[in-house]
């Protein structure tokens, strides 16, 4: 079924009827993006939220120095879009591109104010989605100010091992704070310690 993965996903956080299914399936809009095409620039409305179906796609900022700097990752069964810009209506403040061929389902944000009106148990499931999110960046800032380097690094290994198995060392370097070349060191010293 097309929509198994993202159904069995809602179903972690609420239980869903015919009707209900049917819904929501009705609003999702299923889109196939390449490996580096653009899902969303800086500056543009966000108006959709993206559930990876299958592939990677990152979210990032370009700062003064065009240097790209990785807020988040999504890989399969994970939720990404430009919160702020979703929420509000301002323009987008990260762009998210594809790091591998993905597929994703996009919820339109009047669709999910619709839904949230016809079927209300989507407002709790939003609602934990969001809570989650905000727990898991509000860690991710206390680990980049308080944690050395490589810390952060075994803490990135031990909650994502999925991540550092697909994705090029630049973007977890990028996602770290560090440099490419300091990760490789990293590297190489979990690697001493292992042998």
């Amino acid at each position: 079924m097309e929509y198994s993965d993202i159904l069995q996903n809602i179903s972690k956080h609420i239980k869903l009827d015919e009707y209900e299914i049917s819904r929501f399936t009705s609003v999702l809009v299923r889109k196939e993006f390449k490996k580096n095409e653009i899902i969303l620039k800086e500056g543009l409305q966000c108006n959709v939220i993206n559930y990876v179906q299958q592939g990677a796609l990152r979210a990032f900022h370009v700062d003064q120095d065009i240097d790209e700097n990785i807020v988040m990752f999504a890989i399969n069964d994970w939720w990404i879009t430009d919160m702020y810009s979703f929420v509000t209506g301002k323009p987008a403040i990260i762009n998210i591109d594809a790091l591998e061929d993905t597929i994703v389902f996009q919820l339109h944000r009047d669709d999910l104010g619709d839904l949230y009106n016809s079927v209300p148990k989507f407002e709790r499931f939003f609602r934990i989605v969001m809570q989650n999110a905000y727990i898991r960046e509000q860690l991710r800032v206390i680990e980049n100010l308080s944690m050395k380097a490589e810390d952060r690094y075994n803490n990135f290994l031990n909650k994502y091992p999925q991540f550092a198995q697909r994705l090029p060392l630049k973007q977890i370097a990028s996602y770290l704070g560090i440099t490419p070349e300091f990760l490789s060191v990293l590297r190489k010293r979990a690697t001493k310690k292992i042998t």
